[in-house]
């Protein structure tokens, strides 16, 4: 099923081909009719994969053709990629004032090594790829615009519930739903309840049980089920409504506006009930437009339409009334359920059966299909043997598993766009189980070719959208806001993680063999020749190099390796066509700069490394680097500003870091930047942050002592970053003996700092003010806010104005000896309001540590306590 993947990795390497800096670079070396032909080439083979991929399923010859075509894809994608790293590099030294001047500059410094070199690559790709389009041309395959959308298997469902068969641990569900159903029956206009999860769950069933519930059944006058797999065409789903409600054939002709009139006639205004199984469609235009109108428009007061469908997209776009989302079964309902299933033909329930069984079921983690169907295979097994082999496998891999479970699954998979499917596909590379990390998830993407830009879309916002959609289809699934703390228990971010369903994993593992781990390849379990991306949790550096050595093709190596030291040259054969490289807990780094030229994402998070090696600055392709618990590290080096396609920095517990390199706000394409040092150098100032405009998440600003003045720190301009949402603003500094001065100083630099409105978390660390900033005394500036902490500010004698704000969910004030009261002023605040207000609405969390000068929660504008308030009703 790999064959899929294929189509997006073409159609990406033709697209490098014809980027302006392979051009320009291929120009100059006379190579660039190679380049035009390799391009034409991989543009003729394109149109024809779609075709390829149906031809594979039953032709071998096909099968290998494209196995090949991919090997060699990868080889042209490398050299293409050597041709943009030239003209990164040349770039680079030019300068940037110098850029006119680039063809004089290419034709004198360009080696003849260089040239030589990447004329043999070429015509060496163009040679295979020649060789595959002539092979091509003998399959008689067509081109994409002449083969139609791949047909998927046609299903058909109906309202019949097997009377003889026990549902289990769906009566809550069926209570709930039906419950809201009747519920339903003043609202005039009809109401939408999709119920959606992922395939295999029940969704079907669990409408059937609803659907033939006596209370429905006298509930509602006419009752319809229509099954809508794979066609939501209006005209023959209205077609189909009108036969249900009639009992007879529609003869009507394709006309809108007679099915209308029939439709109308024959619902009139009769309370009805549709159920409208297995949807698929997220186009939102085809709903509002063309079918809602139509549906929603017949019935009397009480009509429901019922929705079953995997997508929460489906589901968006069609709900008037909240979705249901199934979920995967318990634990003992899932062993009543594969035990009636397992036990059914004379398997005698022995104990040791019973215990590898409930083992079985841990594994299917609570998805109906996959009990029904494991426990009906190992119906027909009576030896303990036998069930230990099915324990031990992959679900999927027994052909009962694959026919029934992953064949269920792979519907959802085949309604993935390319991009998408690439990108669920290298999920395979993580264990069962892996809490994956979104962020990080995103950016492996990305690295790896699998996202391309796409109009105002830049590559993150392109990420995002996909992990949601993966999110929405079920494809991922557990998400959780995580918390990790590095520099003190009060500094933290937080990060979104998910997980994949046991089965999904299986799916992942059958569309793809190009992931894989050293222990899975030790085990023979996977093809050396096919895997490009593996990863490990711990193994040595040379029993990588062992596996890989003569495979250049690599493209993902997340490891934790047990050698304290990286030697890059140890693995050049490895390294070479490396896009993505996670080597965390190593303590010193021996790099080579051409070794990783290809290299896009590069994480040694948690490692004891000191200073990073210069040559790390040639990587000028590199888009995302992670340096987070790098507790020793400090200082980067100073040519950093070369890495200009960098786009995330990940900084978060490097606390011995000194400053940032010079002249910093040169990257200006970052979009993650999570900490800031202040230096006092020449371009080691806060004002470096004033073109980075793309920055989001969050942003520590440490060292604010070191700002020279409050013009100073507007030059960062905090107010126009809008995609921030969280902020730091940290002093670090011991309180000056000359209060008065510096609590001028540093209220002057504070109010300059002022971000835009919706800011969701504000931390203040060691502010030396006496009052806060005239921009915390707006209560509009915390519409948005969800956590404020203020800590060792002993001086400051109020906090924010966020009393009244309706988002503040936890507050944190720690030393701060000058405070007397959380609310101040209030009668100004509130515009001398008399009516009793609620203070701290919605917070649910407070931490009051060290306030030795607090006396009371409120106080009006002559210092008087008022008491004429609820305050905290959330705690």
């Amino acid at each position: 099923m790999a064959g899929s993947l294929l189509l997006p990795l073409v159609r990406g390497v033709a697209s490098k081909a014809a980027s302006v800096l392979v051009q320009t670079v291929t120009r100059m070396c006379g190579l660039d009719d190679d380049r035009d032909t390799l391009e034409l080439h991989l543009l003729a083979v394109e149109r024809k994969l779609a075709s390829a991929e149906e031809r594979s399923e039953t032709d071998l010859a096909v099968k290998r053709w494209m196995k090949k075509l991919r090997a060699v894809a990868y080889e042209a994608d490398d050299v293409l990629d050597d041709f943009e790293y030239e003209a990164l590099r040349r770039k680079d030294q030019i300068g940037e004032s110098k850029k006119r001047k680039v063809l004089s500059y290419i034709t004198r410094r360009s080696p003849l090594l260089f040239r030589f070199s990447m004329s043999t690559k070429l015509k060496n790709i163009l040679q295979k790829i020649r060789k595959l389009v002539e092979e091509m041309n003998m399959f008689g395959l067509e081109n994409s615009a002449l083969v139609e959308e791949p047909r998927l298997p046609f299903r058909q469902t109906h309202s019949k519930l097997d009377e003889c068969a026990t549902i289990y641990g769906r009566d809550d569900d069926k209570k709930v739903i039906a419950k809201l159903l009747l519920d339903q029956r003043d609202q005039r206009k009809v109401q939408v309840l999709p119920i959606f999860g992922m395939g295999g769950l029940g969704k079907t069933t669990l409408a059937k049980m609803v659907y033939n519930d006596q209370g429905i059944q006298q509930h509602f006058q006419l009752k319809m089920w229509h099954c809508a797999s794979y066609n939501f065409d209006v005209i023959a789903l209205v077609k189909s409504i009108i036969e249900l409600a009639t009992d007879g054939k529609c003869n009507l002709p394709d006309n809108m506006e007679l099915l209308q009139r029939r439709l109308e006639e024959v619902i009139g205004k009769k309370m009805f009930l549709l159920v409208l199984d297995d949807v698929w469609n997220e186009d939102e235009r085809k709903w509002e437009e063309d079918l809602k109108p139509l549906l929603c428009s017949a019935g009397g007061s009480g009509s429901v339409i019922v929705v079953t469908c995997r997508s929460q997209k489906v589901a968006s776009v069609m709900q008037t009334l909240g979705p249901h989302k199934l979920a995967c079964l318990n634990e003992e309902d899932s062993w009543e359920l594969f035990a009636q299933k397992a036990f059914s033909s004379g398997v005698e329930e022995q104990a040791e059966l019973v215990t590898i069984g409930r083992r079985i079921v841990k594994k299917c983690r609570g998805l109906p299909l996959a009990l029904k169907t494991v426990g009906g295979l190992l119906s027909s097994y009576q030896h303990i043997q036998e069930w230990k082999a099915i324990e031990e496998s992959n679900i999927g891999d027994n052909v009962r598993g694959k026919d029934e479970i992953l064949s269920i699954l792979n519907l959802s998979y085949k309604h993935l766009s390319s991009e998408m499917k690439q990108c669920f596909a290298f999920c395979a590379v993580f264990p069962k189980n892996y809490v994956m990390d979104k962020d990080t998830l995103i950016q492996l993407w990305i690295a790896n070719g699998f996202i391309q830009e796409k109009g105002t879309m830049d590559l993150t916002q392109k990420g995002e959208l996909i992990f949601h959609n993966l999110v929405w289809r079920s494809f991922l699934q557990d998400l959780h806001i995580r918390r990790c703390n590095f520099t003190s228990s009060i500094n933290y971010y937080e990060r979104i993680t998910c997980k994949m369903h046991d089965l999904m994993h299986d799916l992942a593992k059958d569309v793809t063999d190009e992931c894989a781990s050293v222990e899975e390849l030790n085990q023979q379990k996977a093809l050396l020749k096919d895997v490009c991306h593996i990863q490990t949790s711990e193994v040595a550096l040379k029993q990588i190099c062992g596996l890989f050595k003569g495979k250049p093709h690599l493209r993902s190596l997340l490891a934790s390796p047990r050698t304290p030291n990286i030697n890059f040259r140890e693995f050049h054969q490895v390294s070479v066509s490396l896009r993505a490289l996670s080597f965390t807990r190593c303590s010193a780094m021996n790099y080579n700069g051409t070794d990783l030229k290809h290299l896009r994402y590069l994480d040694i998070s948690y490692s004891d490394i000191v200073t990073l090696p210069d040559s790390i600055c040639m990587l000028y392709n590199l888009q995302t680097l992670r340096l987070i618990g790098c507790h020793k590290l400090l200082q980067l080096p100073e040519e950093m500003i070369r890495l200009r396609n960098l786009i995330y920095l990940y900084l978060f517990g490097c606390r011995c870091l000194k400053s940032m390199p010079p002249n910093f706000g040169l990257l200006n394409n970052l979009h993650i930047l999570t900490t800031f040092v202040v230096g006092t150098g020449d371009g080691l100032g806060i004002e470096q942050l004033k073109d980075l405009q793309h920055l989001g998440n969050r942003l520590d600003l440490f060292n604010l002592s070191k700002v020279k003045s409050g013009e100073n720190a507007k030059e960062a301009n905090l107010h126009q970053k809008h995609n921030l949402k969280e902020l730091l603003f940290s002093w670090d500094q011991e309180i000056d003996e000359d209060p008065k001065a510096n609590a001028c100083y540093v209220e002057e630099v504070l109010e300059c700092l002022e971000p835009h409105c919706n800011i969701e978390n504000l931390e203040i660390h060691g502010y030396g003010g006496l009052e806060i900033s005239q921009w915390m005394r707006k209560p509009e500036m915390f519409n948005c806010l969800r956590n404020l902490a203020i800590y060792n500010c002993p001086r400051c004698k109020s906090i924010p104005v966020v009393w009244l704000s309706v988002s503040l969910e936890c507050l944190s004030l720690v030393k701060m000896d000058k405070l007397t009261t959380l609310c101040n002023n209030l009668d100004v605040e509130v515009g001398g309001c008399i009516t009793p207000l609620q203070t701290f609405p919605n917070l649910k969390g407070m931490c009051l540590i060290d306030l030795p000068s607090l006396e009371t929660w409120a106080e009006n504008s002559v210092g008087e306590a008022s008491d004429s308030l609820t305050k905290f009703p959330m705690l």
